[in-house]
């Protein structure tokens, strides 16, 4: 695999992991930038467009739950959280608000090269999503035409439910928290509760779901939010 000149960002307080980190990266021929609280590590981020991030929870300043947040608002970007919390309520929590890839501290420097490299090799073979048409088990989600069908059946769908669909079937699979959403849908900040994410999924739900009570496209993910069914669920 050939390195990108982009930079791997290393947000992480504890200055031997990050020297660990990127001395193991570097002999793989990649480029490393580094921060040590969670305020620089967002500012470079967002100025140095970085190719992959591998980020620290408990850092200074802003922990690396927010940094997480506030990259998925704008940014695609691969994330990998390196974390000493171990509990599956933190893999998830990691997972849900976007992170790619969870390890857990202590861990083994060529390990994680090995993950950021998988990851990347999976971002690089990863079709275009912009105007890609999203389809699954009958339904079928066309964003140049901004319609939905579903078994040739053309739906009748509001703004906010078509981009509340296109942001879950972008990523079968994915858990997506309701502020998530609630950011993909609404780009221009507007105040709104996060709850309104449940009343438009359900309506959702009446439109696309053969039993509405029983989904088996949009699925609830208790206490984080909501996720699209993975293919080979069905």
């Amino acid at each position: 695999m050939t390195a990108t000149s982009a930079p791997v960002l290393i947000v992480e307080d504890d200055e031997n992991t990050s020297s660990l980190v990127a001395t193991y990266l570097q002999r793989e021929g990649f480029h490393t930038l580094t921060a040590h609280d969670g305020e620089e590590g967002l500012r470079l981020a967002r100025q140095c467009k970085p190719v992959f991030v591998i980020l620290d929870i408990m850092l200074p300043r802003l922990d690396g739950w927010e940094i997480c947040r506030q990259l998925r608002k704008t940014s695609e970007v691969p994330i990998l959280i390196l974390s000493a919390r171990e509990e599956e309520i933190d893999r998830i929590m990691g997972l849900s608000i976007g992170a790619d890839d969870y390890l857990v501290k202590p861990f083994s420097p060529r390990e994680l090269v090995e993950r950021v490299k998988a990851i990347l090799r999976r971002v690089q073979a990863r079709p275009p999503q912009k105007n890609q048409q999203l389809s699954c088990g009958g339904l079928v989600l066309d964003p140049d035409k901004l319609m939905v069908t579903l078994n040739g059946e053309v739906l009748s769908l509001t703004a906010m439910e078509f981009k509340l669909l296109q942001a879950l079937m972008s990523t079968p699979g994915r858990v997506f928290s309701r502020d998530e959403l609630l950011d993909r849908c609404y780009a221009h900040g507007e105040t709104v509760i996060d709850r309104v994410v449940d009343v438009h999924v359900g309506k959702l739900r009446q439109k696309i779901e053969k039993d509405p009570a029983n989904p088996l496209f949009i699925l609830t993910v208790r206490g984080f939010g909501y996720r699209f069914t993975d293919r080979d669920e069905r």
